[in-house]
């Protein structure tokens, strides 16, 4: 392999170790940024452009309040999230569409099952099959569709880039990042999804911990914080961070991507080249020790075992 062929390779943040041996990689970027806001560490190329999926989630809500749609409190906290299709969540879709005169036939999601592999299991042993309301964005797409009724916006291409509500994403994406979105393409539930680099995406999330008190940012902060387990689930380390971790701010989103921010401002933002999601805690726990944080949480999303036989014989564990 050339040198130029061999320097372009990302640097392994976590390794798959089975019996003692090590038996696959996972490679990838990651950003560390002071509490000032400065780059305090990086491993790969943090700075080229990636989709942050459904880490963008927290700007597109702030989007939908800069619309001019009130929300607040367990509401706006499922607007910014990938919901784990728990009764909970499912109950409050179905309450928000009523508020606003909606119905699931008006969502534009595609149908899927709960993110949550037990929420998923159950919800399949009971006969339903997949719908639109049960796929994780579906909170977003309700407030999407709720703003659109508010401006008098054609609800049927509130999907389409040039729509004027996925003009304030994007505005919303390059104000808080810093950075003027490199690419729009396509995020799995069909909104469009805008490309900055991981050093602008921990620089929002930085801004939002940040923000003055009662902005859109800051509201929709402390709706996340508030009440995480709408933004994710139950059984998700999003919730278990941000019920755990006073003032901090956790998002995922697919491909393996996550995003921090701790409320002196200090703040994290990685991607693993592979999006395996095996790789998540065990790199967000080390990147979470490199800042400083030490809680028991920690170790809880650092444990990501490898079984052999239903016994554990290994794990998939931070490489840096």
């Amino acid at each position: 392999m050339s040198s130029s062929a061999s320097a372009a390779i990302p640097p392994v943040l976590a390794e798959v170790v089975r019996s003692g041996f090590v038996e696959g990689h996972h490679r990838g970027a990651l950003v560390l940024l002071a509490a000032d806001g400065s780059v305090e560490r990086t491993i790969g190329d943090p700075a080229a452009p990636v989709f942050p999926r459904s880490s963008n989630k927290p700007m597109q809500a702030a989007a939908v309040l800069r619309a001019g749609l009130e929300l607040s409190g367990e509401r706006l906290a499922l607007t910014a999230a990938s919901h784990s299709g728990e009764p909970f969540h499912l109950d409050l879709v179905r309450t928000m569409l009523a508020e606003h005169g909606l119905s699931e036939a008006d969502l534009q999601t595609p149908p899927d099952l709960p993110l949550d592999p037990v929420e998923a299991e159950t919800y399949l042993a009971s006969g339903r099959v997949r719908e639109r309301l049960t796929m994780n964005c579906s909170g977003k797409h309700t407030a999407m569709l709720a703003a659109c009724a508010l401006n008098g916006w054609d609800p049927t291409t509130y999907l389409e880039a040039e729509h004027p509500l996925q003009r304030l994403v994007l505005a919303e994406i390059e104000t808080a990042s810093g950075e003027t979105v490199s690419s729009v393409g396509t995020d799995g539930c069909g909104a469009p999804l805008m490309a900055i680099s991981l050093v602008g995406l921990a620089r929002a999330f930085r801004s939002y911990v940040l923000a003055e008190p009662g902005t859109p940012e800051r509201r929709v902060a402390d709706a996340m914080r508030a009440h995480p387990e709408y933004v994710a689930g139950t059984r998700r380390p999003d919730t278990w961070l941000m019920s755990e971790l006073p003032g901090v701010l956790s998002k995922m989103g697919a491909e393996a991507v996550q995003a921090l921010a701790l409320p002196d401002g200090r703040a994290l933002a990685f991607k693993i080249d592979d999006g395996a999601g095996r790789a998540l805690g065990p790199v967000l726990a080390r990147a979470l020790e490199l800042l400083g944080v030490e809680a028991p949480v920690v170790g809880r999303i650092a444990d990501a075992p490898l079984l052999g036989g239903g016994e554990r014989v290994g794990e998939v564990r931070a490489a840096f």
